[in-house]
């Protein structure tokens, strides 16, 4: 067990009959009233996204979870084939599992399954990405100063805004974790 008052970012526990990760947390101490914690959690079996406030000192299960890293190998229809370097163990995932990490997955890229009591929850990407521009229009000469953006699809099928500058055959930093433009690679 432990306290929601030592809840940290990342952070796995078990409430609702669900496994959550705290994405954001808040301590609030009203002038009239007790304390309390507001937190925005992630359920890892659904990816369904809640907002839940716990009194303070209020006492949560903390699970205990595994993080494997696998190697993605192939799509066959709708499962994903992912591989254990070291037993060459092979697991399938569906789509549906993992919607969102499914933009930035290229074959033979390495991440971590996370499992919890053997049952596979998702699949963690690192925080950025490398992906090469597919499609994009070509900037046009002293666009570059206004500042703007333009849509560009990489190799995954990802839709991401670019600054003008960018081109076709470019290979980009892209943040995993809400599908934005960083840098060039």
């Amino acid at each position: 067990m432990i306290s929601v008052n030592d809840f940290k970012t990342g952070l796995t526990i078990e409430t609702d009959g669900g496994i959550w990760r705290v994405l954001e947390f808040q301590h609030v101490k009203p002038g009239k009233g007790a304390a309390f914690v507001r937190s925005k959690l992630r359920n890892l079996r659904t990816g369904a996204i809640a907002e839940k406030t716990f009194r303070a000192g209020e006492k949560v299960s903390k699970a205990q979870i595994d993080n494997k890293t696998m190697q993605y190998l192939y799509s066959s229809g709708d499962q994903y084939v992912f591989m254990d370097q070291q037993t060459y163990e092979q697991i399938e995932l569906p789509a549906s599992q993992i919607e969102h990490e499914l933009n930035f997955l290229l074959e033979n890229m390495e991440v971590h399954i996370i499992m919890f009591n053997g049952e596979t929850l998702g699949v963690e990407l690192p925080n950025t990405v490398n992906l090469k521009v597919a499609a994009t229009e070509p900037g046009i000469k002293g666009d570059t100063a206004s500042g703007g953006s333009k849509p560009a699809t990489m190799e995954t099928g990802l839709v991401v805004q670019v600054p003008f500058f960018v081109n076709e055959g470019e290979t980009l930093v892209i943040n995993t974790s809400d599908g934005s433009y960083v840098s060039r690679a």
